[in-house]
């Protein structure tokens, strides 16, 4: 039932896409950002002033989903306006690069509760931290919404919206046009996400630290020295989402998913043997190696989501995809997780079923053409347009830029 509180919020996600793609089409990402901003920090810094089971009865754990899906709204808006706007902004030979810059604030919201958490366990050691030491994380990341805030106010609204914006070409129904004429495209978008949030959510969503900690369980180690080992699984998982951003721009982001797929699944098979010898080090080795996955399945996305959609449904298309993702991968992977080992005896299981999702995540890459490169402006709408999946309209596309460059090679934007 705690697990399923976390998957509850994922199925807001979608609300938060669709209303977030349709006001950022239309008004523009930096409004719909600041907006998902402060929701967001707002409810993760009440959550902290619940009042417990005891005191207040079914109404705290009311409270509590009721802010988890206030997050989700906000999560599912959050992530395509920060995206854009850091793709948008960057020239085309980085665009991999910079959009890996927004993904590392998953592994950096991984990294800074873990040490925090590790700390209190300190500070408030035993029923201290149930009662109160908990807590303290959740007042501390109401900081995190001034900084923000400050951060968003400064950032100019993206190159390409302005520019649709001044041909007043905004389109009136943004979500409407995305699913009459690329729902294809958003289906095979969203499974390739799956993978990458549910073997991510092994950690994110606290199944290994509950896992790895569980008094009752196989292993009964202390929560202190796994909170400090997914923190620092959370440092490799960054560096990593970097590396695969920048490799993109080298190799294509198709090459550099396929890459990952095959280092994901080899941290999937790898995690579980390593966690169940007992011993803190073979646990923070097996996240390192499945973190390398997850940054080579994570920190291209931005700029291959964009690339895929045209300029005037973008923020729908990369919203909208990622939340359906996240249902389908993160959203109740803790939950399942402890399902199938509760069902089955063996975590073999749980590596199973996250190895069948990285393969379909595989087989919906393969069925994408690499649009590395491709010009994300208001003036190539018609090509944008053109399906980039492999068997449905032309591969080829009519613009190089005039400087013979084309998005079946990739590499001739990489001189």
């Amino acid at each position: 039932m705690a697990f399923a509180t976390v998957g509850i919020s994922f199925l807001f996600r979608p609300l938060g896409a669709f209303l977030a793609g349709h006001f950022g089409d239309k008004l523009g990402r930096r409004v719909v950002l600041i907006i998902t901003l402060i929701a967001m920090g707002a409810a993760t810094a009440l959550i902290g002033f619940l009042p417990t089971y005891e005191s207040a009865g079914i109404l705290a754990p009311i409270l509590l989903i009721a802010l988890r899906i206030v997050q989700g709204i906000s999560a599912g808006g959050e992530w395509g306006g920060a995206v854009l706007l850091a793709v948008e902004h960057a020239d085309k030979r980085s665009r991999g690069l910079h959009g890996s810059f927004p993904q590392i604030g998953v592994s950096i919201g991984l990294l800074l509760p873990s040490g925090v958490l590790a700390l209190m366990t300190s500070i408030a050691p035993g029923d201290a931290f149930l009662e109160w030491g908990w807590r303290v994380p959740f007042f501390l990341s109401s900081a995190l919404v001034f900084v923000g805030y400050w951060i968003r106010r400064g950032v100019e609204e993206s190159p390409v919206f302005h520019e649709i914006a001044e041909r007043k070409e905004q389109v009136s129904n943004p979500l409407g046009k995305l699913i009459k004429g690329h729902w294809l495209l958003v289906v095979l978008a969203s499974v390739i996400f799956t993978a990458n949030n549910a073997a991510g959510y092994m950690t994110t969503g606290g199944y290994i630290q509950n896992y790895a900690t569980d008094p009752a369980g196989p292993i009964g180690l202390e929560r202190g020295p796994v909170l400090w080992a997914v923190a620092a699984s959370a440092v490799s998982w960054l560096v990593f989402t970097i590396i695969a951003g920048a490799v993109s721009d080298k190799i294509g982001r198709r090459n550099t998913y396929i890459l990952g797929w095959v280092l994901l699944l080899i941290g999937i098979f790898s995690l579980f043997p390593l966690v169940n010898t007992g011993s803190v080090g073979m646990l923070l080795l097996g996240l390192i190696i499945l973190t390398i996955g997850l940054g080579f399945t994570y920190g291209q996305q931005p700029a291959m989501y964009a690339e895929l959609f045209p300029s005037s449904v973008r923020f729908s298309g990369v919203s909208v995809s990622y939340a359906i993702g996240s249902i389908l991968g993160g959203a109740f992977a803790p939950t399942i997780a402890k399902a199938l080992v509760s069902s089955t005896g063996t975590t073999t299981s749980v590596a199973v079923y996250l190895g069948i999702v990285a393969v379909l995540a595989l087989v919906a890459t393969l069925l994408l053409r690499d649009r590395t490169g491709t010009p994300l402006g208001p003036d190539h709408e018609d090509e944008q347009s053109v399906s980039p999946i492999v068997g449905i309209g032309s591969p080829q596309m009519t613009w190089d830029d005039g400087d013979g460059r084309h998005p079946e090679n990739p590499r001739s934007y990489m001189n």
